[in-house]
């Protein structure tokens, strides 16, 4: 099958629209510039050209990395001498992510660490590390582009002083760092004799590092084949060349299906994953997220929601399929079929096998740039997710001198769960009650009140400041799918503070078209943080309360629900409010 026919796109009366888009890349010499690195692509001034000069090292890390598979594997190799029975990679955003993806694609081979990833600071995620793994026998990755990264380098210094008060001076045997060169990192790792550091390449930024250190590391430790995701990714990278013409090049070709349609308010872009590779949805998610939330515009992928029936859908979706061609999907393939026929517009990416993830990394890479030259923003930078990192170190700033973080009073306090929004969203939602029917005060009419100020083209943002678990997810995706159907929205959940460094740009530089919940609740044990005069608890609260700080700042159309101690059950009564409030 060749590189053209694993993507079809089934876009109906859109495919005009796109060819003329095509043919403006192809006019514009859009692949050869791209390979130039020719960073007038993006529209930028001088400064922001720079910028995107030393951004662009994702187009070439390839065969690079090939040269260095050896070396990887026999690191690898080394981790299996020394008996290692877990690994745990402390990283967020793209340090995290492709690793991530990695462990719940391939697994784990016989022999090699189990692999586990520890992007949240709430503190039960990093009791539950604990409480799993022996740390005398646990490989700790750290992992981040800048070295500074609070909750990466937060989760070391607690792991690093557990580990040094059983081995003492050789407790660094047990770390490894994935970095930048001349990070504070860096220091840090050769200072207390790290057993490796491995230093990337400073050209590439984060989320476009799945197929450098970053991604290759963390998957060499579990076993997985990555001399054959470089050889796919290479097969794409060939693909994607300087001289392929925009129709037949499948990331240039993908990236301007999604811009033009994103163009025309079809700007969800809904992913539907084969579940061999769901996982990789988290991935895009970032990349597409990240990239092009800026200046008003975005691009908003909409990961891991269920699939429906045509009529739970509006008209602001670009559905994008991505299956295994080996395997049987009947149930989903029938779904997909659905959608076509009712209109919608769909792509289809065939895999040969997981290993063609390889390909994946690389054909989306080249597509988000593509849409981002076309919506004309920088897809390398990400200048609000800077804004929430200042709210909240300001936040723990105060709380050092004071030793407390600030806490507005809630509006509601009903069955264990307070509301909180600002005075302005509350008239908002005191007027919205007003002229409807739910007139009583009670948390369903606040709630019912805030979610009916969904529009056509708005979307739905839960954002859990929780710990993640089986049954916490079964309720926030619940909770997604009635969403969906009462209202035609699409739906998104983000789990904090790991969203931050993915859709949370979006958020704040996309359009104003989200509303928003942000859950929060009790710690029932807090963590220390060596060093620090504050624990975990209270770095995730300020991360919290520094998000919602910059959304307002925004205008963005948001309320806080407080969970108490058990989310489980706050989460539950959520739920069963928003059932009878909006039926669907």
């Amino acid at each position: 099958m060749t590189a053209e026919a694993r993507q079809t796109a089934s876009i109906g009366r859109y495919d005009n629209q796109v060819g003329r888009a095509l043919d403006r890349l192809a006019k514009q010499a859009f692949a050869r510039r791209l390979w130039e690195r020719d960073a007038a692509l993006w529209k930028q001034g001088a400064a922001g050209e720079e910028i995107i000069k030393n951004r662009l090292g994702w187009l070439e890390v390839v065969p690079t990395m090939m040269r260095r598979a050896d070396d990887i594997l026999r690191f690898a190799d080394e981790v299996r001498a020394a008996d290692f029975k877990y690994a745990v990679l402390m990283g967020m955003g793209g340090s995290s992510l492709s690793p991530e993806v990695s462990r719940l694609t391939f697994g784990v081979r016989k022999g090699y660490p189990d692999l586990r990833v520890l992007d949240s600071t709430v503190p039960a995620a990093i009791l539950e590390i604990e409480r799993h793994v022996d740390p005398t026998s646990t490989l700790f990755v750290v992992s981040t582009k800048a070295g500074t990264t609070v909750e990466t380098l937060s989760a070391y210094r607690y792991f690093f002083n557990r580990v040094r008060s059983l081995k003492a001076e050789r407790a660094g045997d047990n770390f490894v760092a994935i970095t930048d060169p001349g990070t504070a990192l860096e220091e840090e790792a050769r200072s207390v004799n790290f057993r490796r550091v491995f230093l990337n390449f400073p050209d590439i930024g984060g989320r476009y590092s799945a197929l450098s250190y970053f991604g290759l590391v963390p998957a060499a430790l579990i076993g997985a084949d990555i001399k054959g995701l470089l050889e796919r990714a290479r097969q794409m990278m060939e693909s994607c060349g300087p001289d392929v013409s925009p129709p037949d090049n499948p990331g240039v070709a993908l990236g301007a299906v999604i811009a033009e349609l994103a163009m025309i308010d079809r700007d969800k872009l809904t992913l539907i994953l084969s579940s061999e590779i769901q996982s990789f949805g988290c991935w895009v998610e970032q990349l597409v997220a990240e990239s092009t939330g800026k200046n008003g515009n975005g691009i908003v992928p909409i990961e891991g929601e269920s699939v429906g029936a045509p009529e739970h859908y509006g008209d602001d979706r670009l559905f994008v399929y991505l299956s295994l061609k080996t395997r049987k999907h009947e149930d989903l393939d029938a779904k997909v079929r659905a959608l076509e026929s009712a209109g919608q517009p769909v792509v289809r990416i065939y895999l040969d096998d997981v290993c063609d993830l390889g390909r994946e990394y690389f054909r989306w890479e080249v597509a988000t740039a593509t849409a981002s030259a076309l919506l004309g923003v920088n897809p390398f930078d990400e200048p609000n997710v800077r804004e929430s990192k200042d709210n909240t170190n300001r936040l723990l700033d105060d709380f050092k001198e004071s030793g407390r973080l600030p806490e507005d009073k809630p509006l509601l306090d009903e069955g264990n769960i307070k509301l909180y929004c600002d005075a302005e969203t509350q008239a908002v939602l005191d007027k919205i009650r007003a002229a409807g029917s739910s007139k009583d005060v009670s948390l369903r009419s606040y709630l019912k009140a805030h979610l009916n100020q969904c529009r056509p083209g708005d979307y739905f943002a839960l954002m859990g400041f929780v710990h993640t678990s089986p049954a916490v997810d079964a309720i926030l995706q619940s909770m997604r799918a009635h969403l969906r159907n009462a209202y035609k929205a699409p739906t998104t959940l983000g789990y904090g503070p790991r969203f931050l460094h993915s859709t949370g740009q979006l958020h704040k530089g996309g359009p104003n078209n989200g509303v928003f919940i942000q859950f929060t609740a009790d710690d029932a044990e807090d963590v220390p943080i060596p060093g620090e005069a504050f624990g975990f608890g209270i770095l995730k609260q300020a991360q919290a309360i520094g998000d919602a700080v910059s959304l307002r700042s925004k205008g963005r159309r948001l309320i806080r629900l407080h969970l108490g101690r058990d989310v489980e059950a706050g989460l539950k009564r959520v739920l069963d409010l928003i059932r009878t409030a909006v039926p669907p």
